[in-house]
């Protein structure tokens, strides 16, 4: 039986789904395939880039404005004892070599810029990475330039941020770092960058924010500053004190994290409470009026090379006289306040019902009311004759009682004016005292103090107005004001020379000039006090100030020959015409000029230049030029004779001892002399006084001349703000009595001319001798 073939054993079918060594070759096919043209993209750019780099390398900028470093450095004003007053120009920089950076500072700086800054070439590719990784998760975007990038973009690049201006920071980097040193990199980005307040550098800075020295801040300020690189305005502590905090915490952290500090360096400096500079004394001195004196006269020298040559000017106050003559200054006006009404507030709003809205209303408000000093605006939530409660702009609330509301008691009544009504909304002035506050104003008068050495004219302090940030006008150099009284003595010096004496007898009597002798109007002046006293003598005269008998002296000595006479002291012809009411001082003067002036009875006769520059030199310490100021000893500057300035001395002596300026006998000197001034009308208030080696002007008025009020006297408003700066600035100076000079003899009790003994000179002045007609009598004077 035939057997039939079998058909051949099926294989076992697989499924549908792709044989596997199709299916890998396929995806090892795609995988090669993508890895190929990523590698070729790769080479491709690395081709492009590689052929960017050798052409773009070559033509990077050179490197000098690095290599030899030299920054745009401000003008910087010093006192005579090295404080700094002021800084003047667009980078304010103090540059600090990198071992007088203080290690905190670095570390500070690195924990939040560069952590890995002594580890990289320049570019940070695993910080790259790092912040690579962290923008694609979503996070807060963080960047990854160095700091030697970073030098770079501040030095060669702009802001732009665009893929070009990237390789090139990332090339410049590189070259950077193959041309210095590691620390010369980081001193020149400590030095370089900007902070904010117009402070270039963390030297510049640390005096602006926090008005110390960059080797003095703590670990909590260094943290504070370090934050400010990345955005100077939003992390500015004086703008937004609280953005600044958190970042300055966050920046404490990373330097625990690091290492940079201890646990316990990190909680005290967590919760150290910083003090952040806000005032207008920015250099720990108010000497605002100086600083600006010495840049105008810095820039008439140097003009536009003033503000970027590093130039240092040294000024010839001392910070103990300047603090001195600051603080009598501010109590002497704010005394004189306390006299006069409460004017009311300074505006007033309508304070939104919402808290945020209130708050965000009250903050507004009060930016446009600036603090003078320890005089605060305060914003009024709630009033009542008892209690005024109020919020000042740092956002403290404060309660005034008691006495504190003594002097706005008149804007708390009932029948108050609604616009001078202290109510909520109103912005008010405050003061504290001890733990008290106290309702105040802002003094609408103004004032003026200087003091200089007698022996060289150097000026020791200078306050041109209550508060230049709301006055720049000088009053000590730009003020030209009647003098009053205290233009007295240079009519009795003139008469010296005429043959009279301390002793000559004058008729304290009144005394009237009709139209035809002045050839002008009828002119009759009177007393101070409206009181005569009948004959007396000239010492007593002028230690009574007596307007009768200034008038009779400089009608007898004429009233040219007076008015050619005290040029000598330095005033202006022009300024002080020959009429009879230069007697009384109706004339116009400087208190700097009063000051050159008076110091000329103090040191013998000599006339000097009060000079506020001592020397100014450019940034390595090389003088550029110094003062060569005229002495007192040099007969070359004598303008009147020894014996003259002798017995004006003795007699301003007595005007201290028993006359108007009593008040400075507080100070317990028997070296001291002066004059007191009381103009027309109570419009200027003056004492102008000396100790042998130290001459003080100290002057009240309104800029606006107005009267001061009907009580208001130069010795009562002016003298105590000279008494206050003498206290301190005579305090450990041994007192000085004056020799009698050779020519003066004494006789019948007082001092006379050798060649003018008592049967010499003139004995009395008689009242009959007519007043020169020529020149006409234009006002009436009446002065104290």
């Amino acid at each position: 039986m035939p057997v039939k073939d079998s058909p051949p054993p099926r294989k076992k079918e697989k499924p549908a789904a792709t044989p596997p060594a199709k299916s890998g070759n396929l995806a090892l096919r795609i995988l090669l395939g993508t890895g190929g043209m990523l590698l070729g993209l790769a080479v491709a750019g690395a081709l492009v880039i590689g052929f960017a780099l050798t052409m773009a390398y070559p033509n990077l900028p050179e490197l000098d404005s690095i290599t030899s470093y030299r920054p745009k450095m401000p003008l910087r004003i010093f006192t005579a004892d090295n404080m700094l007053i002021a800084e003047f120009g667009e980078e304010r920089r103090n540059v600090v070599r990198f071992n007088e950076i203080p290690d905190v500072m670095k570390k500070a700086v690195l924990a939040i810029e560069d952590d890995r800054f002594y580890e990289h070439g320049g570019v940070d590719y695993v910080g790259i990475t790092r912040a690579a990784l962290h923008n694609l998760t979503g996070g807060a975007k963080q960047g990854a330039s160095t700091i030697t990038q970073q030098v770079a973009r501040n030095f060669f690049l702009s802001s732009e941020q665009t893929f070009k201006r990237k390789i090139y920071e990332i090339l410049l980097a590189w070259k950077i770092e193959q041309n210095l040193s590691k620390d010369q990199i980081l001193e020149i980005y400590m030095n370089q960058i900007y902070l904010g307040q117009h402070a270039y550098g963390f030297s510049s800075a640390a005096q602006i924010y926090f008005g110390k020295k960059l080797q003095d801040i703590s670990i909590a300020e260094a943290a504070m500053l370090a934050g400010l690189p990345k955005a100077p305005s939003a992390y500015n502590p004086v703008a937004n004190p609280k953005r600044a905090t958190v970042r300055q915490q966050y920046i404490l952290q990373r330097m625990l994290q690091l290492r940079y500090i201890t646990e316990a360096q990190y909680e005290s400096a967590r919760t150290e409470e910083l003090h952040i500079k806000t005032d207008s004394a920015e250099f720990g001195i108010h000497a605002e009026y100086v600083a600006e004196m010495a840049r105008q006269l810095a820039y008439e020298q140097f003009k536009e090379e003033t503000y970027t040559r590093g130039l240092n000017v040294y000024t010839t106050i001392t910070k103990a006289d300047q603090d001195a003559a600051y603080l009598s200054l501010r109590k002497g006006v704010m005394e004189y306040e306390k006299r006069h009404p409460y004017r009311g507030p300074e505006a007033i709003i309508e304070i939104p019902q919402g808290k945020e809205a209130a708050d965000e209303a009250i903050e507004k408000e009060l930016a446009e009311h600036s603090d003078s000093d320890d005089i605060i605006a305060a914003m009024v939530l709630e009033a009542s004759p008892k209690l005024v409660r109020a919020v000042l702009s740092s956002g403290e609330e404060i309660q005034i009682t008691g006495p504190g509301l003594s002097f706005g008691a008149s804007g708390l009544a009932a029948a108050a004016p609604a616009n001078k009504r202290i109510q909520r909304g109103a912005v008010i002035r405050v003061m504290q005292e001890g733990k008290n506050w106290n309702i105040t104003q802002i003094p609408e008068v103004q004032s003026a103090f200087v003091a200089a050495s007698t022996t060289d004219g150097a000026i020791r302090a200078l306050v041109g107005g209550f508060d230049y940030n709301m006055n720049k006008f000088n009053h000590v150099t730009q003020a030209w004001r009647q003098p009053g009284s205290s233009f007295k003595p240079f009519i009795y010096s003139s008469s010296l020379e005429k043959g009279l004496s301390p002793a000559t007898i004058i008729n304290d009597s009144p005394i009237s000039f009709d139209s035809g002798q002045t050839g002008g109007q009828a002119w009759e002046p009177k007393n101070y006090d409206g009181k005569y006293e009948g004959p007396m003598t000239m010492r007593k005269g002028l230690t009574k100030s007596k307007n009768m008998i200034s008038i009779r002296i400089l009608h007898k000595v004429g009233a040219k020959y007076g008015q050619e006479y005290t040029t000598r002291f330095g005033f202006l012809p022009e300024k002080n015409p020959p009429y009879l009411t230069l007697a009384l001082g109706a004339g116009a003067v400087t208190p700097l000029q009063m000051a050159g002036a008076y110091a000329v009875f103090a040191n013998g006769g000599y006339k000097i230049n009060p000079y506020l520059i001592s020397k100014i030199t450019d940034s390595s310490g090389k003088v550029l030029t110094a003062a060569a100021p005229e002495r007192a000893g040099d007969e070359r500057n004598r303008v009147i004779d020894e014996r003259n300035a002798f017995l004006m001395d003795s007699m301003l002596k007595d005007v201290v001892r028993y006359g108007t300026a009593n008040k400075a006998m507080s100070l317990k000197r028997t070296d001291l002399a002066g004059k007191t001034g009381t103009t027309n009308d109570s419009f200027d208030a003056w004492f102008a006084g000396y100790q042998a080696k130290l001459v003080g002007i100290a002057w009240i008025g309104f800029d606006q001349p107005r009267n001061l009020g009907n009580r208001e006297t130069g010795g009562g408003l002016a003298l105590p703000i000279w008494i206050g700066y003498m206290q301190r600035a005579l305090k450990d100076i041994p007192m000085e009595e004056r020799p009698v000079p050779p020519g003066i003899i004494q006789a019948e009790g007082d001092f006379f001319y050798a060649e003018n003994p008592p049967a010499a000179s003139i004995h009395s002045l008689g009242d009959t001798e007519p007043p020169p007609a020529a020149v006409p009598i234009t006002e009436d004077n009446n002065t104290n």
